[in-house]
C-alpha cells in the first residue's frame, strides 16, 4: 500500500509540474509563440536581446487594456507600438491566439469576440509569432526566418513610433502606405489629430497634416537630405536612406552602434521628434525636432513669399515680386503672399533668376526627371508657359535631375547651411534690373564682343541658308494658308503661325513609303504611320485621306490650335507637310500607342494597375485644364475619348487630334454651331441635341473617360444582363444602390486603393450630369481628385435612359449617322 502511495504521490507530482510548466511557458524570457501558444493578460514575450517586450498594458492614468510593444531594458513602459489602438478592452480577460488553419493571430475580449487581428493572403502549415530585436513582432513559417516571406508585421502598421529599420513610405505595386498617427493623449493610443506621410501627387516629400490642414513639409529628398531638414546629416548615432524605385519609395534609418537607443515620434501636439535615451540622466532627451522654428510652419509667407528666421519680418516677398497686399503685408498677414511686379511673357525674352540657400517649394504639382541635365532642365522649363521654376533633383557630384513646378511657388524658406539653388522664370525687364552689366565696364565690353561675333555668326548662317537649295526642314507661315479656322461662324485667325515645314521625301523614306506593316491605325482624318529619321527620331505621321471627312480647315485647325499649345498632357506637334494633294501631320511617336488598347482589352487592361489608372485620369484632368485655362488661347477639344488619349513610354497620358478643337479669346467659354462633330458615347447631350458646346461639353467627356478607365468598359454599346443601360446609367444605378466597388473592373482589385477609387468614380459621375452648370470646371476636378474633401451629392447623368433592343440595334446599324469609339463624328444641321 505505501508503494502505492509513493508511486501516486510521484505521478501528482509530474502532473503538477508539468501543469505549472504549461502555464507559465510563455512568462518565461521567450521570444517566440507557437501556433499552440496563447499569451494571456500577464503573459509576455521578450525579444532575444531583452530589448523589447510585448504584452497588455494600461496607459497613463487608462483603465482600459491594450496590446503592445514597449522597451524593456530601458524606460520600461515607453511604449513603441500598440495592436488594438481603436478598440481598447475593457478588463483584463483578453487572450491573444492564432485562429487555427489559418496562420492569422487574433485578440479575443472576455466575450470571445475579435478585437484586432494579423491579416495576411497566404497560410502556411506551421505558423510562429516572434518578437525580433529590432521591435518587429512578425509572423513567419517556423522554418522559414526570410523577411521576405513573413505573413504579417507589425513594422506595416505604424502608430506614433518610428523604429530603425521601419520602411516609411509606399509600395508602388500594391498602393499599401506606411505613415505615422499621433495618439490622442498619453491615456489614450486611438489614432489622434495629427498624420505624417508622405504625398507622391508630384515628387514624394513628408507633410504633417491635421485633418486637411498642412503644418510642415520636409522638402523633396535632394540626394543627401530632404531639402527642408538642413539638420539631417551625417552624424555618429544613425545612418539613413531614401530609396525611390518604380515599386517602392521609402524612407529608412538604422542605428550606428546598437548600445545607442533613438526613436522617431509624432507626439499628440503634432511635433516629429528624434529621442534618443541618456543613462545618466535614465530619460529621453530630444535629439532634433523636424520642426525647427517658425519658418516651418506651412506656406507662412505665401506664395513667393520667402521666410528667414534671422530676418524681422522674417516674411518677405521674392526679389521681382511684391507683396499681393501691401497693408496687410506690413500688419505681419503674409497669407496672400506675393506677386509678380512685371508679367511673364512666355516667348518674349523669359529667363530664370537664382535663388540660393533656399528650401525647395511645395513639389505636389512638379514633374521630375531623374536624368536630365540642368541645361536641359532649363531648356525645358523654357519650352513650356506653365512652368515657373525649376532646380535640380540630386545635388552631389555637381547636381543631376531637374524637378520643374508648374504652380504658384509655395512654401518657400532661407536656410543658413545645407540650402538649394532654385531658378524661378522672370520677366525679361526683371532679368535686365537684376543683371548688373551696366555696373561692370569690362562684362559690358565683353558682351558687346559677344553680340557682334553672333550677329557676325548669323549673317555667315543666313548666307549658308541662301545658297541651300534643299532642306529638311523649313518654316512656312500658316496664315498663308488661307483664311479662317473653321465653318462654325467664328472669326478667323488671321495671325501667323511658324511651324516647321517638312520634306514629302523625307516623311516618305521615314515611313518606309507608308508601308503597310508601319501602318499605327486609321481615325477619321485618315492613317496614321510610324517613322523614324535618319537622326533616330522617331514619329507619327497623319496622313490626310482623300476621302476623309475631315479637310483642310481640321488640318488648318489642328496645327494651328496645337502649335500654340505646350503641355507635358498635351501630344507634341512635330511639324507638317503640304505638297500638291498631300497634307500630312507629323508628331512625337507614342510607343504604347493609345488608351483604349489597353483599357478596352481583356489581356492589355491588366498592364494597367490601379495607381497607373489613377495617373492617367490626374494627367488627362490636368491637360484638359490646361486648355480650359492656363493657355494662351482657350480650347475646347469637343472630341475626347479613349482612343485620344495616347501614352508615352512612361505611360504618361497625352491629348491628341485637335482637328475639331475650337479656340475662344478673353472670357468666352462656348458657342453654338450648326456642325456637331464628335463620337457618340463622348458628347455632352445639349451638344448632340443643339450644338451647344463650351468648356463643360469638354468635361462630360471628361467624365465618360473617367467611368471608362475605372471599369475597363465603354460606354457606348455597353451591356448588362439585368437592365439595357449603358455605363453611365449602370455606374449611376450602382451609386444609387450603394455598390460603386461593383464598376470596379477586375483587373485592378489586386492594387486598387478604395478611397481613391470610390472618389475617382464620383468624380467621374459629378462630370456627367445632365446640366453643364451642374459639371465642376476643370481647376475643380484636379482639386477634387488630388484633396480628401467631402464631394457633393452627384445629379443624374445625361444619356442614362433605359434603351429599347430595338432602339439598339437601329442605332449600330445607322453606320451614316453613327460611329464608334475609334472614328470620329461628323453629323450636319442638328435640329
Amino acid at each position: 500500500m505505501l508503494h502505492l502511495q509513493n508511486i501516486n504521490g510521484t505521478v501528482l507530482r509530474l502532473f503538477l509540474f508539468l501543469t505549472l510548466c504549461t502555464d507559465f511557458r510563455l512568462s518565461a524570457a521567450v521570444d517566440t509563440m507557437a501556433a499552440t501558444d496563447t499569451i494571456k493578460d500577464g503573459d509576455t514575450l521578450v525579444s532575444a536581446d531583452g530589448t523589447y517586450e510585448l504584452g497588455f498594458f494600461s496607459p497613463g492614468n487608462s483603465l482600459n487594456r491594450y496590446l503592445g510593444i514597449w522597451y524593456k531594458k530601458i524606460s520600461n513602459g515607453t511604449v513603441v507600438w500598440v495592436a488594438n489602438r481603436e478598440t481598447p478592452l475593457n478588463n483584463s480577460a483578453g487572450v491573444l491566439k492564432f485562429i487555427a488553419d489559418r496562420g492569422i493571430l487574433a485578440l479575443f475580449n472576455g466575450s470571445n469576440s475579435i478585437i484586432w487581428s494579423s491579416n495576411s493572403s497566404r497560410t502556411v502549415q506551421n505558423p510562429v509569432a516572434q518578437l525580433l530585436n529590432s521591435g518587429n513582432f512578425v509572423i513567419r513559417d517556423a522554418t522559414d526566418t526570410n523577411p521576405d516571406n513573413y505573413l504579417w508585421q507589425s513594422f506595416d502598421y505604424f502608430g506614433n513610433t518610428f523604429l530603425p529599420g521601419m520602411k516609411f513610405g509606399r509600395n508602388m505595386i500594391t498602393g499599401f502606405e506606411r505613415y505615422m498617427t499621433s495618439w490622442k493623449s498619453n491615456d489614450d493610443p486611438s489614432e489622434g489629430d495629427y498624420v505624417y506621410k508622405f504625398d507622391h501627387t508630384g515628387f514624394p516629400e513628408l507633410f504633417l497634416t491635421n485633418g486637411l490642414s498642412v503644418l510642415f513639409r520636409s522638402g523633396p529628398w535632394n540626394g543627401l537630405r530632404f531639402s527642408g531638414t538642413p539638420e539631417l546629416k551625417q552624424n555618429s548615432i544613425y545612418t539613413f536612406e531614401f530609396v525611390f524605385n518604380q515599386e517602392e519609395f521609402f524612407y529608412r534609418y538604422k542605428l550606428v552602434n546598437d548600445s545607442v537607443v533613438s526613436r522617431m515620434l509624432l507626439t499628440q501636439n503634432g511635433l516629429v521628434e528624434r529621442l534618443t535615451w541618456i543613462d545618466r540622466t535614465a530619460g529621453w532627451n530630444i535629439y532634433l525636432t523636424a520642426q525647427m522654428d517658425n519658418c516651418d510652419t506651412y506656406a507662412l509667407c505665401g506664395a513667393y513669399g520667402s521666410c528667414d528666421i534671422n530676418n524681422s519680418p522674417m516674411c518677405t516677398c521674392l526679389k521681382g515680386f511684391v507683396p499681393k497686399y501691401p497693408n496687410q503685408y506690413d500688419m505681419a498677414d503674409w497669407s496672400n503672399g506675393c506677386v509678380r511686379k512685371s508679367p511673364l511673357a512666355c516667348g518674349k525674352g523669359d529667363g530664370f533668376k537664382k535663388y540660393s540657400g533656399v528650401k525647395l517649394p511645395d513639389s505636389r504639382y512638379s514633374w521630375f526627371n531623374t536624368s536630365m541635365s540642368l541645361k536641359e532642365c532649363n531648356v525645358e522649363c523654357l519650352k513650356n508657359c506653365n512652368c515657373t521654376a525649376y532646380a535640380n533633383l540630386d545635388v552631389r557630384q555637381g547636381g543631376s535631375g531637374c524637378l520643374l513646378w508648374f504652380n504658384n511657388l509655395m512654401d518657400i524658406r532661407q536656410l543658413t547651411e545645407n540650402g538649394q539653388d532654385l531658378y524661378i522664370r522672370m520677366a525679361a525687364s526683371e532679368l535686365d534690373k537684376s543683371s548688373g552689366i551696366l555696373k561692370n565696364p569690362a562684362r559690358t565690353i565683353l558682351g558687346i564682343l559677344v553680340l557682334m561675333g553672333a550677329l557676325l555668326l548669323g549673317v555667315l548662317l543666313a548666307l549658308y541658308v541662301c545658297r541651300k537649295r534643299r532642306q529638311k526642314r523649313e518654316v512656312i507661315s500658316l496664315g498663308k494658308m488661307g483664311s479662317g479656322m473653321g465653318r462654325d461662324g467664328s472669326e478667323s485667325h488671321k495671325d501667323d503661325l511658324e511651324l516647321p515645314l517638312l520634306d514629302f521625301d523625307d516623311i516618305a523614306e521615314a515611313t518606309g513609303y507608308f508601308s503597310i506593316s508601319n501602318k499605327l491605325g486609321e481615325g477619321g482624318f485618315g492613317p496614321v504611320y510610324k517613322g523614324s529619321f535618319s537622326d533616330g527620331q522617331e514619329i507619327a505621321v497623319k496622313r490626310l485621306s482623300k476621302d476623309s471627312r475631315q479637310g483642310l480647315d481640321e488640318f488648318k485647325n489642328e496645327v494651328i490650335c496645337i502649335a500654340k499649345l505646350q503641355h507635358r498632357n498635351l501630344v507634341k506637334l512635330i511639324g507638317c507637310c503640304i505638297q500638291e494633294d498631300e497634307k500630312l501631320l507629323v508628331y512625337e511617336y507614342m510607343p504604347n500607342k493609345s488608351l483604349n488598347h489597353f483599357i478596352f482589352d481583356k489581356n492589355r487592361s491588366k498592364m494597367l494597375d490601379w495607381p497607373m489608372r489613377f495617373h492617367i485620369i490626374n494627367g488627362i484632368a490636368r491637360g484638359l485644364l490646361y486648355l480650359h485655362q492656363d493657355s494662351r488661347l482657350r480650347i475646347i477639344h469637343r472630341d475626347l475619348k479613349a482612343s485620344n488619349i495616347l501614352l508615352d513610354n512612361d505611360m504618361n497620358p497625352k491629348i491628341s487630334d485637335f482637328g475639331m478643337a475650337r479656340s475662344f479669346g478673353g472670357n468666352e467659354t462656348g458657342a453654338n454651331t450648326r456642325r456637331v462633330v464628335g463620337t457618340y458615347g463622348y458628347m455632352a447631350p445639349e451638344y448632340a441635341i443643339d450644338g451647344l458646346f463650351s468648356i463643360k461639353s469638354d468635361v462630360f467627356s471628361y467624365g465618360v473617360l473617367v467611368l471608362e478607365i475605372v471599369s475597363g468598359k465603354r460606354n457606348r454599346g455597353f451591356h448588362h444582363p439585368d437592365h439595357d443601360l449603358n455605363l453611365l446609367g449602370h455606374a449611376w444605378k450602382l451609386y444609387k444602390e450603394n455598390k460603386l466597388l461593383e464598376l470596379i473592373d477586375p483587373a485592378t482589385w489586386v492594387s486598387c486603393m478604395i478611397p481613391q477609387v470610390a472618389r475617382s468614380i464620383l468624380v467621374g459621375l459629378l462630370c456627367v450630369q445632365q446640366s453643364p452648370a451642374d459639371r465642376p470646371s476643370m481647376a475643380s476636378v484636379v482639386v477634387m481628385l488630388s484633396s480628401e474633401s467631402e464631394l457633393p451629392e452627384p445629379k443624374p447623368p445625361g444619356f442614362f435612359t433605359e434603351r429599347k433592343p430595338v432602339e439598339i440595334e437601329f442605332s449600330s446599324s445607322n453606320k451614316e449617322i453613327c460611329s464608334g469609339n475609334d472614328f470620329t463624328l461628323t453629323m450636319l444641321e442638328p435640329r
